[in-house]
């Protein structure tokens, strides 16, 4: 794992989180990971086509670097059809109007995802719904960076404001969300990818000092 970008705030690693511990040395968890789904799809959004997502045909990635993980907070992103075993809620993020056509059945669209509340977080007032809804600002940062699977910067900076104080990591950076997030709320924040080309983006999003 070699070091890729550093500011006051921010730390990232390129490399694999199951091989390397940088990533651990952190609070509370946020992250997107494989879902285990084997995802690919053909022409989507203006037709753009994906092969799919590298460690994405089982859980084992999501599951081994969990457990690295241990007991601390963590909030993981994830198939309905397919929880991690230390999963205490589900949140829902209720996705764009548009989505969840490819894969749908009976006639519903696969227009929400999961976001699973795993361990044991501190007790606070239930004063947040579990249902989670972006705006413009955050839809349109989930279009433009080239990820898949890439978050709204709004629903991120939903889910670090409820998490406790303290350091947050995401092993799975993808195209840098989480990061960026952090960043704009004043959190530290430790992000591990794999794949240099997002690498790339999140460092550049991160020097041009983007919202999102």
């Amino acid at each position: 794992m070699s070091l890729y970008y550093q500011d006051e705030l921010v730390t990232l690693w390129h490399g694999d989180c199951l091989e390397d511990t940088e990533w651990l040395n952190a609070d509370v968890l946020i992250t997107d990971p494989p879902y285990g789904i084997n995802w690919t799809v053909g022409n989507y959004n203006g037709g753009r086509a994906h092969d799919g997502i590298r460690n994405d045909a089982t859980t084992q990635v999501r599951d081994a670097a969990l457990i690295k993980w241990g007991n601390r907070p963590a909030l993981v992103f994830g198939s309905p059809l397919l929880p991690p075993a230390n999963a205490k809620q589900v949140l829902v993020w209720q996705k764009p109007p548009d989505a969840g056509i490819f894969g749908s059945n009976a006639g519903f669209r696969r227009d929400w995802e999961a976001v699973y509340i795993c361990n044991q977080f501190p007790e606070s007032p239930a004063k947040r719904s579990s249902v989670i809804k972006s705006g413009a600002r955050g839809l349109n940062a989930y279009v433009k960076h080239g990820h898949p699977h890439g978050k709204p910067g709004d629903v991120m900076e939903y889910l670090i404001e409820s998490v406790p104080a303290g350091v947050i990591s995401d092993p799975f950076a993808g195209s840098g969300t989480t990061l960026v997030a952090a960043r704009n709320l004043g959190r530290t924040v430790i992000g591990c990818e794999l794949d240099e080309a997002y690498c790339e983006i999140i460092a550049k999003r991160l020097a041009e000092k983007t919202l999102f």
